[in-house]
């Protein structure tokens, strides 16, 4: 099986076998395919998967909506009550004893800072926490100038035998927006395996996973063109695989020519701009989601560098050109010469 039909990618998951009315059928057992969605997470959380009967598949979905809703009540920090919104509130004054899951996540973080030397850093929304892309507002250089020095992941001190977690400055904030989807996409599969689930797909906005097949086809997952709204750049087969992709189109706004976006680069509070979007394959969505917002930042030579040092992880980078970049396991897939490349390049 090649590569291209192994992993998955952050760039966005074109829903062609997620699309239409949610689909529960309460017929007699049989084996069929069973989809539903539902907006969590500030997202639509999409599920299908095979299983032999309504009651079974009816678990199942329902189990993977249930632990979206709970990540999301947990790690959500526009959630006064989340616990992640705790940690802001207070973490600067005291150590916090926190969930054995959210501490996990949180470490999780850190260690993907130290690997892109802080291209990835939750403590982005120290100043991240100025902007509303919705009502185009964004911080002026003063504030940004005020806060640019709480960005810095060194300021979240964890405890691991207490499982507690401290920041060394006031002013520090958190958000694993950048990572808690792609978590909670694998949290989802999990289940769904422990269930007896052997072929599904779950997406929660741009991360998606899949396990297995489509009963001896791979998932043709699309590739969204960041500049045209329900256009794809190109379709890929992917089966067994995590998909995550970044891009500059999901949450933005432009104000007098300049394109506001909310993949901020941690070095300056302000948006990374060098490419348009970036899809990343590998095992696990929490990998490929925190690679892909870390690739975006580091932009095209620093991101593809980094991506060829780490085993199973490929890249598909779009560059403000609108020209797609491949990493190297990609173009020397034998596929890639036949239908597959046509496919990734149709335009």
């Amino acid at each position: 099986m090649s590569i291209l039909a192994n992993y998955s990618t952050r760039l966005f998951l074109f829903c062609f076998l997620l699309a239409g009315i949610p689909t529960i059928w309460p017929s007699q057992a049989r084996a069929e395919w069973y989809k539903d969605e539902q907006a969590i997470m500030g997202t639509v959380v999409r599920v299908e998967l095979w299983a032999e009967d309504p009651d079974k598949a009816q678990k199942a979905i329902q189990a993977v909506m249930d632990e979206m809703r709970h990540i999301d009540d947990t790690m959500s920090p526009y959630k006064p009550e989340s616990e992640l919104s705790r940690i802001n509130q207070k973490a600067a004054d005291e150590k916090l004893v926190i969930s054995k899951e959210l501490f996990g996540l949180i470490r999780t973080s850190l260690k993907f800072s130290e690997l892109t030397h802080g291209a990835f850093d939750i403590t982005f929304a120290s100043v991240g926490r100025f902007y509303d892309f919705r009502k185009h507002l964004r911080p002026n250089a003063e504030e940004i100038k005020a806060n640019l020095p709480k960005i810095s992941y060194r300021h979240v001190i964890l405890d691991d035998a207490h499982k507690t977690i401290h920041f060394s400055m006031e002013g520090v904030y958190i958000d694993l927006g950048g990572i808690a989807k792609g978590y909670a996409v694998d949290r989802s599969i999990a289940l769904l395996q422990s269930l007896g689930i052997k072929h599904a797909i779950v997406t929660a906005g741009g991360d998606s996973r899949i396990i297995g097949d489509r009963m001896g086809r791979p998932w043709m997952v699309g590739i969204r063109d960041p500049r045209k709204s329900g256009a794809v750049s190109g379709v890929i087969p992917l089966t067994d695989s995590a998909l995550s992709t970044s891009g500059d189109y999901e949450r933005y706004f432009i104000e007098d020519g300049k394109h506001y976006h909310h993949i901020l680069n941690p070095g300056t509070g302000d948006s990374a701009r060098e490419l348009r979007s970036v899809s990343v394959l590998g095992p696990d969505a929490t990998t490929t989601d925190a690679l892909s917002t870390s690739i975006f930042v580091l932009g095209l030579a620093k991101g593809m560098a980094l991506v060829e040092t780490l085993p199973d992880i490929e890249t598909i980078i779009i560059d403000q050109a609108g020209k797609m970049h491949y990493s190297s396991g990609l173009l020397s897939t034998p596929e890639r010469s036949s239908d597959t490349a046509k496919n990734i390049n149709n335009n």
